[in-house]
């Protein structure tokens, strides 16, 4: 196992001892999805396209709203 793998392996088992693991996915999915929609948005506007330019934006508010509930979980956790 790579030195890299091998600290993936041991951050993977300190966030499941908290029992984050599942909620720091989400959280990197959710961000991930936001960005992604803001780049789709982005190249919508600069080629001209306001269909892709649409799809981006949908997609980054479905990221932001989706990071917005994984705050509300976390501060009912507390």
């Amino acid at each position: 196992m790579t030195g890299f793998a091998w600290a993936e392996v041991m951050a993977a088992d300190v966030l499941q001892e908290k029992g984050t693991a599942v909620s720091a996915t989400n959280k990197a999915k959710d961000k991930a999805q936001a960005a992604k929609g803001k780049v789709k948005k982005s190249t919508g506007k600069a080629v001209g396209n306001p269909v892709l330019a649409g799809k981006g934006k949908a997609e980054q508010a479905k990221g932001n709203l989706k990071q917005a509930g994984e705050k509300v979980k976390d501060a009912g956790k507390k």
